[in-house]
């Protein structure tokens, strides 16, 4: 498998089982429904951990622009790379939201609340306002990425991509995510993920769905700039801390 094919496999499971838990918490009808928000962080954990286990071996699962933008800055992943692995980040997310409304197309249909069938494409905030909702992408992302920095390997061949993302190493990594999805994501949903956020929202303004509503493109910006933000901050900061 190559390292394109990887990300997009691997984005793709983390978004049909992260997008997946939340259409089964939020649809109506289904088995699932209002079941909270510790199902959804729990799911999204074990989404990530499918996908880091899918890709590591590949690819290094990076799964997620903000990752592949740290590990460039960090010197740690070459930048001729960085486009591939971000389009194919993207048409992973892309596929794995359209899987996700396919298989939810009944409860898509049955769900009267247009914002909940937005949700379970992308992101929103619970309160809407830019400075704080742009600040929690980017610490949430901060976060994820400076302790991944300390998950992985600064050699690993040419491609220089984290090591330890195999089975067990995708264990740590997933309950990262689902401590800053408990700690942090109750203010934007935590994208942390660019890729995760813009691919879905796209597949939304595409489909079919009764009684859509818009796809809140002017709130979008938020997700894919506060990760990235938060990307670099942590990437400038484990190198000042490991000259």
């Amino acid at each position: 498998m190559t390292a394109f094919t990887a990300e997009l496999i691997g984005t793709m499971l983390l978004i049909l089982l992260g997008n997946g838990v939340v259409a089964n918490v939020v649809l109506k009808g289904t088995k699932g429904n209002n079941s909270g928000w510790i199902v959804i962080t729990t799911g999204w954990a074990l989404s990530v951990f499918t996908g880091v286990v899918i890709a590591g071996p590949y690819s290094g699962a990076h799964l997620n622009p903000a990752v592949t933008l740290a590990l460039a800055l960090a010197g740690k992943f070459g930048w001729h790379l960085v486009g591939g692995y971000v389009l194919a980040q993207l048409l992973g997310a892309m596929l794995g939201a359209f899987l996700v409304w396919l298989l939810y197309r009944p409860h898509f249909d049955a769900t009267e609340d247009a914002f909940s069938q937005l949700a379970v494409f992308c992101t929103g905030p619970a309160i809407r306002h830019r400075f704080s909702n742009i600040f929690s992408e980017a610490l949430g992302t901060f976060v994820l990425i400076f302790v991944i920095f300390y998950f992985t390997n600064p050699e690993l061949g040419e491609q220089k991509t984290p090591i330890g993302m195999g089975s067990l190493g995708a264990i740590p990594v997933a309950f990262l995510v689902w401590a800053i999805g408990l700690s942090l994501g109750g203010t934007t949903g935590y994208a942390i993920n660019p890729a995760r956020d813009l691919g879905p929202r796209v597949i939304h303004a595409l489909m079919p769905i009764k009684n859509k509503c818009h796809s809140d493109w002017g709130y979008a910006w938020v997700p894919v700039a506060g990760p990235l933000m938060g990307a670099g901050v942590a990437a400038l900061l484990y190198l000042a801390l490991n000259v």
